[in-house]
């Protein structure tokens, strides 16, 4: 991709925000000041951007078992048999689910999906390569996208997520699975309520129970125990919804949101009518609060792309960034000093001895070096090539050495490219003996502060739309 390209990327996502979320340009604004910084450190290549990394539209995603009744609740929710259901494994791809406008839903491949900056599995295949060399090449058996034209859907996307347990591809599809919920604005985790126990939920509560109750955004966890009609063939219907609470609880979640909810055209009837009023009450309350969060993501995902560019601005002055950067090249400086000490010095040594000790009483080499002859000049500069030499070497070996502690993009914030950044400060031109990396000059410095400190001025346009403040 050139700048032209990048440049009508840009054009787009404005023109698609001044239609669906004009309060969102002033931050896409924003974000591009900080690509300007991100390309001049490094972190970012030419033809990148921050706003590929921003989800500009609500993302919903539901994860879980493979039996947990995902696919059932999406087609509810849609009002359309989109996804296939069953009691085992019907699907083991990732589904992004998005409005299309023709009657007869259609599907795509994951190609589609990896090559679109508006979708947020952009250049995935990258990221599996990282976990699973050669997989990326395969990227529509982890991925497929499907459009229909429903009005729930109208606006944001639906993420559908095979089992956790039901994939052989286990890495890759756990690299996945934190993507997205990085990028979901709510996350919706199913069980089965017919297997409640531990065993059953093993993985999904090690990935998304305690893999996430420490993240700054828990919140947007929801926690649901699916087909719970189950339960009410139990002499305590209630041990069953004690046993996956204690489940959870196992794994560190303590508090947060518990719904319990079943389908109720696929469910048995159950016999007890008091039974049946007090569960279907129950239901109807949970399912009301699921829909009450969806609606509400639209405007959480406005709050949220403002707090992702707080982030990407404290990102590029702090850790993941210029901050790490001067690290790595205290190390670099260190690890070069070392090494020209531990090379050079005996060599040095060896040389200067030859310098003032001529081996056969002749004139010594110190007086040839100083003679101001050809002979002497021819000395100098070939000491001071192979010194130089020697140096430029052992930096570069140095250099490398750093390189490969650095995490690889993929596990920094934003996917920044610290390697990049540090590999840029380490061309011989490139003194090694300034502090701050190429690019963090005190204008990108004033750009990211500037960035930080318009914040609150956005925070608050958006409450004035929302709130009333002022009363």
């Amino acid at each position: 991709m050139n700048s032209s390209a990048e440049t009508r990327h840009a054009a787009t996502l404005e023109e698609h925000l001044k239609r669906e979320n004009p309060l969102l340009l002033e931050p896409l604004a924003e974000f591009r000041k900080l690509d300007r910084v991100a390309r001049g450190l490094g972190l970012l290549a030419p033809d990148d951007s921050f706003t590929r990394r921003v989800p500009w539209w609500p993302v919903i995603s539901l994860l879980g078992t493979f039996s947990a009744g995902k696919s059932t609740f999406i087609n509810g929710y849609l009002g359309l048999e989109l996804q296939r259901t069953g009691n085992q494994a019907v699907d083991d791809r990732f589904t992004v689910i998005c409005y299309g406008e023709e009657e007869e839903p259609r599907t795509l491949p994951g190609s589609a999906l990896d090559a679109d900056p508006r979708f947020p599995f952009y250049r995935i295949s990258g990221d599996i390569d990282e976990v699973a060399a050669g997989e990326g090449r395969r990227i529509n058996t982890y991925l497929q996208l499907r459009a229909c034209n429903s009005e729930a859907v109208r606006g944001k996307i639906l993420l559908d997520s095979p089992g956790f347990d039901a994939d052989s591809q286990r890495t890759a599809t756990l690299r996945i699975t934190d993507r997205i919920i990085d990028l979901s604005d709510l996350v919706l985790v199913f069980f089965d309520a017919r297997h409640p126990e531990p065993g059953s939920m093993r993985d999904t509560l090690q990935h998304l129970v305690a893999g996430t109750i420490a993240r700054d955004d828990a919140s947007k966890f929801v926690f649901v125990l699916n087909q719970i009609d189950a339960a009410a063939a139990e002499d305590n219907p209630e041990d069953l919804v004690g046993a996956w609470q204690r489940a959870l609880a196992s794994a560190g979640l303590t508090a947060g949101h518990f719904l319990r909810i079943y389908d109720e055209q696929a469910a048995a009837p159950i016999a007890d009518e008091t039974l049946a009023t007090r569960f279907k009450a129950k239901k109807d309350e949970d399912m009301a609060e699921i829909h009450r969060r969806i609606r509400a993501v639209e405007v959480d995902r406005t709050y949220r792309v403002v707090e992702l560019l707080q982030s990407a601005a404290e990102t590029l002055r702090g850790v993941g960034g210029a901050q790490d950067l001067r690290e790595y090249r205290r190390q670099w400086r260190s690890r070069t000093l070392l090494y020209d000490g531990l090379a050079l010095v005996p060599v040095v040594l060896a040389l200067l001895a030859g310098l003032f000790w001529a081996n056969d009483g002749t004139r010594s080499l110190l007086s040839t070096l100083f003679s101001g002859t050809i002979m002497g000049w021819i000395l100098v500069v070939g000491v001071a090539a192979v010194a130089v030499a020697a140096h430029l070497s052992l930096r570069e070996f140095a250099a490398k050495g750093i390189a490969k502690k650095i995490p690889p993009a993929w596990q920094q914030p934003f996917r920044l490219d610290m390697r990049r950044a540090f590999n840029k400060g380490k061309p011989w031109w490139r003194s090694m003996l300034l502090a701050n990396p190429p690019g963090w000059n005190p204008l990108a410095r004033r750009r990211v502060n500037k960035v930080v400190a318009n914040r609150e001025t956005m925070v608050q346009r958006l409450n004035d739309r929302f709130t009333m403040p002022s009363g």
